[in-house]
């Protein structure tokens, strides 16, 4: 898939630990293009049609235990991958995703994502996000 790529933001206290999880720059970033949404966060990945994003928030700053790493709301499912306590950008879907469990039996209405440019993700996605 080629198109826009948005890395992930990396706070520096964070690095360490993200990467014993294999999560690095070179592992974590968001692609989007034509057809597409692709957020790759170290082993863990979360794919869907470009159609099926219903919309876009930008949110945070965030408390690190709250963002760091791979999370699960449980209060609605939504996932996040987390790298920063910056602004971030949730993005929500029509149709849920899977993307925390192998298979796709555990599915995510939205997911937030830590990116360098919130911004400009959020217009590639077509939503001011702001």
């Amino acid at each position: 898939m080629s198109g826009l790529r948005f890395p992930f933001r990396f706070d520096p206290p964070f690095r360490p630990a993200l990467a014993l999880l294999g999560v690095r720059p070179e592992t974590a970033w968001v692609e989007v293009d034509e057809a597409r949404l692709l957020v790759r966060f170290g082993p863990w990945r979360l794919t869907t049609a470009r159609a099926n994003v219903a919309g876009v928030t930008r949110g945070g700053p965030y408390r690190w235990w709250r963002v760091i790493g791979p999370h699960l709301s449980l209060v609605d499912r939504g996932v996040t991958f987390g790298s920063s306590t910056s602004p971030g950008l949730c993005v929500r879907f029509g149709t849920s995703v899977p993307a925390l469990a192998p298979g796709s039996w555990l599915r995510h209405p939205a997911v937030t994502v830590t990116v360098a440019d919130p911004d400009a993700l959020a217009d590639a996605l077509g939503g001011t996000g702001r």
